[in-house]
């Protein structure tokens, strides 16, 4: 049975508290696992989340910020320790490169898996595969950073009601989908466009276009909420979101369910995230992220 969720690792920004590990998301897409922004403690965050290093296929990278990437040597030694038998691929800006290195290296270990560095110095694709097109996008931040969207390819819905009445039934549904017609009956007279679903993660950045075209049309949008509204300023000053541009954002990009995360730790009441957020008019489904938290895909429409 195929899966298709988020497993919020931690949620803190910059330092963590006692309920907040740093940062770490893993998105299990069918039998694919892709981690984000492994912060200090992603692998034990891991364990307590039933997270395991065969779990992961790609590894992104928005930023070498602490927050976002300490956790990367442990990650790696872990994938090297359990032997993980297939490829994994590690994203990240290519102006960090030597961060990755020195966090790959960070202490001697014996490599047994093939790691693929995929650095990231443009928009656009990263990779195509047959379940998913994995995009970046720039974003707004004092050191370069990327945002990451995945798109499913669209796919088609047959129409039981039109397939009677064509008469075609059994086998011969395979055959027109495979062939594109079947006596004298197209595929889309029998069928429609099933939308594939699409997925962004947003961390730190000033609102910009990268922000804009991650989000647009998602059907789960994760997306850093560092500050509250009352603190726009410095949230500008330090290349940062508050709840209320996030869910704006969403708003306006037509977002299914929206995950705010990355957290000051200056503020004690995740409620008022919420609050800001359904202020501005955002009145989707809506997750303000906790450690552990598991948010599915939405079903698609």
């Amino acid at each position: 049975m195929s899966v298709r969720e988020l497993v919020v690792l931690g949620t803190a920004s910059q330092v963590p508290t006692r309920h907040r590990n740093h940062n770490g998301y893993l998105l299990r897409w069918d039998g694919e696992g892709i981690l984000f922004d492994p912060g200090e403690g992603t692998q034990r965050q891991m364990l307590r989340a039933g997270v395991a290093a065969h779990d992961l296929n790609r590894i992104c990278v928005t930023h070498f910020h602490g927050d976002h990437s300490l956790g990367l040597a442990g990650v790696i030694q872990r994938i090297n320790l359990d032997r993980v038998p297939h490829e994994i691929t590690a994203h990240y800006p290519r102006s960090g490169q030597r961060f990755f290195e020195r966090l790959r290296y960070a202490t001697a270990y014996r490599e047994t898996v093939a790691l693929t560095e995929a650095p990231v110095d443009t928009d656009g694709a990263l990779a195509v595969t047959p379940a998913y097109t994995l995009d970046a996008r720039r974003l707004s931040h004092p050191v370069e950073s990327y945002g990451y969207r995945l798109t499913e390819p669209d796919g088609r819905r047959m129409l039981p009601d039109r397939l009677a009445a064509h008469g075609i039934k059994g086998p011969d549904v395979g055959r027109i989908q495979r062939e594109g017609s079947l006596n004298g009956v197209a595929l889309d007279e029998v069928s429609e466009v099933r939308r594939g679903q699409r997925f962004a993660f947003v961390m730190d950045t000033r609102l910009c276009a990268g922000v804009h075209a991650l989000a647009e049309g998602c059907d789960l949008l994760v997306i850093e909420s560092t500050f509250l509204d009352e603190d726009e300023t410095l949230a500008t000053d330090h290349g940062h979101l508050t709840a209320g541009q996030a869910a704006r954002v969403a708003r306006d990009a037509g977002v299914r369910h929206l995950v705010l995360t990355h957290f000051s730790q200056r503020y004690f009441d995740p409620e008022e995230f919420e609050r800001q957020a359904r202020a501005a008019g955002y009145e989707g489904e809506l997750t303000v992220a906790r450690d552990l938290t598991r948010v599915p895909v939405p079903k698609r429409r």
